[in-house]
Parts: structure tokens; sequence; C-alpha cells
């Protein structure tokens, strides 16, 4: 059976690391984005849930063992681990690139759809979809506040 762990913040991969050491399958899914930091747009690879690690286990044989480990906090449910259906598995694995990396691929607009940067100097902003731009994963909207046009990576907007 699959369970949940809840791990401190940022042990998703110690306590990952420890378990595969004793032999536990774990389920450590990341994902890969785009964001700005340090006011460049770079590729972010983070957990896709932060502080839970998913792990298939013997209650009886492991629980003890897991509860002890470093970085754990505690399996979901604590004296009573909640299941996790292997259709929640499987749906998260079917995501999965090599190295249990979720891509999230950049969104398709329509000329006239709105839109909302999510990111960057002009996060917040609302704008039109104007057009794809040749290069990678760029385009062109006209911002609402400035009745502007200005390019932007597809990444950093999201459909209203």
């Amino acid at each position: 059976m699959w369970y949940a762990i809840y791990t401190k913040p940022g042990k998703e991969d110690s306590v990952a690391t420890r378990l595969e050491g004793i032999g536990i399958d774990i389920l450590n899914p990341k994902l890969k984005t785009k964001r700005y930091k340090r006011h460049k747009l770079a590729e972010v690879i983070e957990p896709l849930f932060p502080c839970y690690l998913f792990a298939k286990f013997d209650k009886e044989k492991y629980t003890h063992l897991i509860t002890y480990t470093r970085g754990v906090r505690y399996i979901v449910g604590k004296r009573n681990p909640i299941v996790v259906y292997d259709e929640i598995i499987s749906t998260i694995k079917e995501g999965m690139d090599e190295g249990n990396i979720i891509v999230i691929k950049p969104h398709r607009f329509e000329k006239g759809d709105r839109v909302l940067i999510k990111e960057g100097p002009f996060k917040d902003f609302y704008g039109i979809f104007e057009k794809d731009i040749k290069g990678p994963d760029r385009v062109m909207i006209l911002l609402d506040a400035i009745h502007y046009r200005i390019e932007l990576d597809n990444y950093l907007l999201t459909k209203m």
C-alpha cells in the first residue's frame, strides 16, 4: 500500500534517500517550471507537493522506523496511516518524465484571449493576447493599463 509522509520543510530529498536505502519504494515528484529569480527568468525544479512524499511499505513492519527517520514529521494519519490509492499514484506517474519530474508546458492562447501576468516586472497586470513570436515560447500582448504592446515569455501568463 502507498502512504503519504509529511516531512520537515526542504527535507523531501534527504528523507527519500534514507527510506530508499532501507528498501522502501518512494515517489518524490518534482515540478519543472520557469520563474523569475534575481530579475532573470530561470528554470526551477521544486517539489510537486512541498513537505510530502509517497511511500509504498508494509505498515506493520515499517511504520515505527519511518516515523523516527530524520526529517520525517509523521506519516499522514499518524496511528492509522491513510492509504493513498494506486490510481492517484498512477496519475502522478503518468505526468512524470525521467527523474520524477513533471514539466509544465506553456499555455497556448488564441488571439483576443484575456491574460494575467503571473510573474516579473509586470506581475498582476492584465492584457490581451495578440500573437506568438518567433523564438522559444515568446508572445506579444497588449497591456490594458497603458495600451502598450510587450513581448513576454509564455510561462508568465495565465488565461483569464
